[in-house]
């Protein structure tokens, strides 16, 4: 009974965490409503992936490396914020082109990151999970947990992020969404770059003097 206690107390944080817009959600959204269905879960994919590799750093002790070397915490959040800026600089600095998307077209260029990697890198890059899973998970376990219920959180982890996002890509793909915003792909890819640079951009600003130990 305690094992199912430990992991209703913990996802009963990360889900609610995981339904909240934020780099990993804009950029499902915007690559469904801009590149299909196919590559919405594709990057649903790499997001997953990149959920699922921090549930288990934290499990293995990522969160005392951070406690550790505080340092470290504050280098990661100034790559994260200044990957996300340059994200959106990128999406900003797009010119214009034909709305044509296919739903199922796997559409990307030479320019673009393949999709599973885009996702990956994404949620790699966002400081918050590395917050979310160092002080929830990394704190729920002790050195008598069994390997199989860390086993069971990171699958958990990865199986709930591939749900959601799967949903919002399918919803955000959708004919009817797709037609309702035909013409406006430009916009689309201007409103993401806002939202990375301002979450990219908040980051940093609250990064500005690293935290000493």
């Amino acid at each position: 009974m305690s094992h199912l206690i430990v992991l209703v107390t913990v996802f009963s944080i990360f889900l609610p965490a995981l339904m909240l817009p934020g780099p990993d959600f804009i950029a499902v959204v915007r690559a469904s409503m801009t590149r299909g269905t196919r590559t919405g879960l594709l990057t649903t994919v790499g997001v997953s992936l990149g959920l699922g590799l921090y549930a288990t750093l934290s499990l293995v002790g990522l969160a005392a490396i951070l406690v550790e070397y505080r340092w470290l915490t504050w280098l990661v959040r100034i790559l994260g914020g200044g990957y996300l800026v340059y994200l959106g600089l990128r999406l900003l600095l797009t010119r214009p082109q034909p709305f044509d998307v296919e739903p199922d077209a796997p559409r990307h260029n030479a320019r673009t990151p393949h999709p599973v990697i885009f996702g990956f890198l994404v949620t790699m890059t966002n400081p918050k999970a590395i917050v979310l899973f160092a002080s929830v998970f990394a704190t729920s376990v002790t050195a008598s947990t069994p390997a199989w219920l860390m086993a069971v959180m990171v699958l958990l982890v990865v199986a709930s992020a591939g749900v959601w996002y799967a949903l919002v890509s399918i919803f955000m793909s959708s004919n009817a969404v797709i037609g309702r915003f035909r013409g406006a792909q430009h916009w689309i890819e201007r409103a993401a770059g806002v939202c990375f640079v301002a979450i990219g951009g908040r980051i940093l600003t609250d990064s500005r003097s690293p935290v000493m130990p």
